[in-house]
């Protein structure tokens, strides 16, 4: 049986943000992801909604910075090497905002996307990418946390099978819970970016 959700019990808005009036904020869309010891399941139909979405939000003259990691030499997260680099599928275009994070999943922590989005102007920010129960989850929380509205784009995101206490979990069901966790208070989830307002 459904549940309440918290931001329903809070009265926060359940409208998803709207392509020209949000920044898009695309997380750790890494080769690191793509192959290796980090391959996430069902990162290629992932990138195909995130190559949709980010073609959408350019063609809406949305605000858009790329969030990589920085985990440094010699690691999956190195960004001076092939590895670590954005997927060519959407990598960041001329005059479009780049963030380097080193120190958290959550994005805002030790980086400066904080001053884009405030310099953007926009409450309503827009979140995808890698992983959906790491990186996409703590920065969703973190815009939440600093007072902007964020949306979820599910399809364009994408992560890998845990374990936890004893069992072996699909990366569907992480997939699943992480939305649950970010719609149950943190921000809007939509299936598409096709859903956005």
């Amino acid at each position: 049986m459904p549940t309440t959700t918290l931001r329903e019990l809070n009265g926060l808005d359940r409208t998803p943000a709207s392509l020209a009036a949000a920044t898009l904020i695309l997380v750790d869309y890494q080769n690191t992801y793509t192959r290796g010891v980090l391959e996430l399941t069902g990162w290629e139909p992932a990138l195909d909604a995130a190559a949709d979405l980010l073609a959408r939000a350019r063609a809406a003259g949305a605000r858009i910075v790329h969030v990589l990691h920085d985990g440094g030499e010699g690691t999956p997260y190195d960004i001076r090497q092939d590895i670590g680099r954005v997927h060519p599928r959407v990598a960041p275009a001329e005059g479009e905002a780049v963030v380097v994070k080193t120190a958290a999943p959550n994005a805002f922590v030790g980086t400066d996307l904080g001053e884009h989005l405030d310099a953007a102007g926009h409450g309503d920010v827009i979140v995808a990418g890698f992983m959906t129960h790491m990186c996409v989850t703590f920065t969703a929380e973190g815009a939440f946390l600093r007072g902007n509205r964020p949306t979820v784009v599910a399809d364009a995101c994408a992560t890998r099978p845990l374990r936890s206490v004893g069992a072996e979990l699909p990366a569907e069901q992480i997939h699943a819970a992480a939305l649950a966790t970010i719609g149950d208070l943190y921000g809007v989830v939509v299936a598409t970016a096709a859903d956005l307002g």
